[in-house]
């Protein structure tokens, strides 16, 4: 599991792959949860949450993006 702020030092298309990572061990554990063999259940919603926290540091990160091209975009007025 890693913190927001762990998150916050990778760039987005590693977020991007960690996010594509975590989905798939998500699939990986539903199909061992519904053949009986899954230890853990909390670990499924562990990753879900894994998942939500890259897509909110990504988009925290387009938002930072966007906001500094519009102020450079103001400032050349």
């Amino acid at each position: 599991m890693a913190t927001a702020q762990e998150l916050r030092e990778l760039k987005p298309e590693e977020l991007e792959g960690r996010a594509k990572e975590l989905k798939r061990s998500i699939f990986d554990m539903k199909s061992k949860h519904n053949t009986g063999v899954l230890d853990s259940t909390a670990d499924l919603g562990k990753a879900r949450k894994d998942v939500a926290r890259c897509f909110t540091v990504k988009r925290q990160k387009d938002l930072e993006i966007a906001r500094a091209a519009k102020a450079a975009g103001k400032g050349k007025e």
